[in-house]
């Protein structure tokens, strides 16, 4: 199957300075609702509580917000569904250390009379851990992008490490931006969704790249914006297609899915479309503003070919004993 059939290359990188350009203002705009707003910090990052409550039946989660309203110590409470309809999380900003009070206690008094119920799991988070998971979160995701680096320079070339991973750095912080702008909570699905994001991308990237590796050799032409075009088109209608296939799996999951993977699934689905984007839009311009010379490429891959065949005659010689 084949959205795009191929007939001839689409001058994408004459439009390089467009996409660039939709880019930078992303984001830019992404760190200026970073720093201006912020981040809904959740609990596993700003500490707080988490009271799990299982019902005989469906859960009446307008009662339980109108018991809980009353209490000073649920103020600024969340309620939510957790999994199924007969089951919903509390959420609380505060620790029970803070309190100098059992939170489960407190939680079974206010619901008496909401049916009949029982406490499943109360769990805490001090803020002194939530600030180690947020240190130790933002160390993975420093030495995700460290790694991959690394990898694609010993596979590709340096420039196209460096390409991958500033497209990289580009779809994190308009997923970030994303998360800001709808108040999305952070938590460790985010943080998880955004390493997801990691490696999605640089897939997408890797693909395009090979093609483009691929198309050094092939392509007669020597400018570099020629043998991306060509590259990019031939790779457009699998990229496209992979991309879609995912989407609509984790639009499901966004749509079908529930609370409890919301933001999950929300942050996915901001990151495939960013992340599709600019392997096709960012990551291949970036080599030719990288000033990538096709000429010396195929000139070192022409001297790496004659020394294996220098080697493999050589070789051939011992075997057969005629040095």
């Amino acid at each position: 199957m084949e959205l795009f059939r191929y007939r001839k290359p689409i001058p994408l990188m004459a439009k390089s300075k467009i996409f660039f350009t939709i880019s930078l203002i992303a984001v830019l705009a992404s760190y200026v609702l970073i720093f201006t707003k912020g981040f809904n910090l959740g609990i596993d990052f700003a500490g707080g509580t988490v009271v799990q409550v299982k019902y005989d039946g469906k859960a009446p989660i307008d009662k339980v917000r109108e018991a809980i309203r009353a209490s000073e110590i649920f103020e600024g409470a969340s309620v939510n569904f957790f999994g199924s309809d007969d089951e919903i999380v509390i959420k609380v900003r505060t620790s029970s250390k803070k309190l100098g009070t059992d939170i489960g206690d407190e939680a079974r008094e206010l619901l008496k009379g909401t049916g009949k119920f029982e406490i499943r799991r109360v769990d805490m988070v001090g803020p002194k851990v939530g600030n180690e998971l947020r240190e130790k979160g933002i160390m993975a995701l420093v030495l995700a992008i460290a790694g991959i680096l690394i990898y694609v320079s010993f596979r590709f070339e340096w420039r196209f490490a460096i390409a991958s991973v500033v497209a990289l750095v580009h779809d994190i912080s308009i997923a970030m931006g994303a998360i800001v702008l709808f108040n999305v909570e952070v938590n460790l699905d985010i943080l998880a969704a955004l390493l997801t994001i990691l490696g999605y991308s640089l897939n997408d990237t890797i693909i395009v790249f090979d093609r483009i590796r691929e198309g050094l050799v092939t392509v007669r032409s020597s400018k570099l914006a020629d043998v991306i075009d060509e590259s990019v088109t031939r790779t457009l209608s699998r990229t496209t297609l992979t991309s879609l296939t995912t989407f609509f799996v984790v639009l499901t999951l966004f749509l079908m899915g529930g609370e409890i993977i919301h933001g999950f699934s929300f942050t996915l689905l901001v990151g495939i479309v960013v992340g599709t984007y600019s392997s096709i839009f960012i990551a291949s311009p970036l080599l030719m503003a990288m000033k990538f010379n096709v000429e010396n490429y195929r000139k070192k891959l022409a001297e790496k070919k004659k020394r294996e065949e220098e080697k493999a005659r050589l070789r051939a010689m011992y075997e057969q004993g005629t040095v």
